[in-house]
């Protein structure tokens, strides 16, 4: 498995389930929109009175699954760290959003609309069709695909 074959799985479903943890400790998740960038970090845009931010205010883990819905018997699971990038950190991934939405920069003026990046500490592709294989990634690993 190459980076490449994980930004193309990425590119190809466009949504994630993301999962955060409330200041209760409880788990909670959400149906998002996701872009990827070349150095794997996920990107998504979100409000200020969302669950989500305030959860990744109280705690910065991350974890998140993408594919699996369409009958195609692969999933990909991801963990990683989230932040709220500023400056031009923020620029830079706000463009690799908008390439995948472009639609996103209408949102630019929505109230409270923030966007956090998400590096991965952990990775797993998993493919479940005839053969079946698992590849796992950490983040060391991840380092040097």
């Amino acid at each position: 498995m190459t980076k490449a074959i994980l930004l193309q799985y990425v590119k190809k479903y466009r949504t994630g389930i993301i999962a955060t943890q409330s200041p209760s400790g409880n788990p909670e998740a959400a149906l998002v929109a996701i872009a990827i960038s070349d150095q794997l970090e996920l990107i998504f845009d979100t409000v200020k009175s969302s669950r989500k931010w305030q959860n990744l205010q109280h705690s910065t883990r991350i974890a998140v699954v993408i594919g699996g819905w369409d009958g195609s018997e692969t999933t990909l699971q991801y963990e990683g760290i989230a932040d709220e990038p500023t400056g031009n950190e923020l620029e830079r991934i706000r463009e690799i959003y908008f390439n995948t939405f472009p639609d996103g920069r209408d949102r630019l003026k929505w109230q409270g609309i923030t966007y956090f990046r998400t590096r991965p500490t952990w990775i797993r592709y998993s493919d479940f069709n005839q053969n079946g294989s698992i590849v796992e990634y950490t983040a060391q690993e991840l380092m040097n695909l």
